[in-house]
């Protein structure tokens, strides 16, 4: 099976989808992780030691498969969407996912609304481009912080038991504490360690795990040749 994980600047995929993705690579699928912008020239422009810590992080996951877009952070609304969809398209077309990840539609960073608008666009269910499933993950800092209104509340549907991987996903979230600006912040903030420790325990109370990460289900496509819908992106959730 293989993974695609979308995510708007470095540190977003550990954030979000870290514990599920070293899950993923536990049972053998193919992780690809695509980070859209520099995730830093918004405050400086030590670009290259994100990039590597990302590189870092993602390897204490398992993940040796990182794609870096290189567009300017926090300006991806003042792009053309277009500008956008067609990197993600290629990505799509080129590592033929089962599985996306992308970013919540409310979330309060605006780098990562746009994130899910285009890739709402590139994982279109048309062209045959065999993405079977596509869900949207929490990244903290962000996606808590969004205006408590109608439609703004990500809800949770789909949670992955991250009990056996919360500790990789601490310590690749270790590489983000080594950047020019750390991306770990002191407790109570949403990205230190023991808030992510702790919001990871949270969604495991909620459906009896000991650690879980939440995601909301956008789309599901069930072949008719699939056994009980059981296909190869519906089985990792039912294993």
């Amino acid at each position: 099976m293989r993974v695609l994980v979308l995510a708007a600047h470095p540190d977003d995929e550990t954030l979000g989808v870290g514990g599920t993705m070293a899950h993923h690579i536990n049972r053998g699928d193919e992780v690809q992780v695509c980070i859209l912008t520099d995730g830093v020239t918004a405050r400086h422009g030590h670009t290259r030691l994100q990039e590597e810590r990302a590189i870092e992080a993602c390897g204490v996951l398992g993940v040796d498969d990182v794609v870096f877009y290189g567009l300017p952070d926090q300006r991806l609304d003042a792009m053309p969407l277009i500008d956008l969809i067609q990197p993600i398209e290629e990505s799509v077309k080129a590592f033929k996912p089962d599985i996306v990840y992308t970013h919540f539609n409310q979330d309060a960073n605006q780098d990562h609304r746009t994130t899910f608008h285009a890739s709402m666009v590139a994982t279109r269910p048309t062209g045959g481009n065999g993405v079977k499933r596509v869900l949207c993950y929490e990244a903290a800092s962000s996606t808590e912080w969004a205006a408590p209104l109608a439609g703004n509340v990500f809800a949770a549907n789909v949670f992955v038991d991250i009990t056996t991987s919360l500790a990789k996903k601490l310590e690749a979230m270790k590489m983000y504490a080594s950047t020019h600006e750390s991306e770990v912040r002191p407790y109570p903030h949403p990205r230190s360690f023991e808030a992510i420790e702790t919001y990871a325990k949270r969604h495991g109370i909620v459906v009896g795990y000991k650690a879980a990460e939440p995601f909301m289900l956008v789309r599901e496509l069930i072949s008719a040749n699939s056994q009980g819908g059981n296909s190869d992106a519906n089985s990792f959730y039912h294993s």
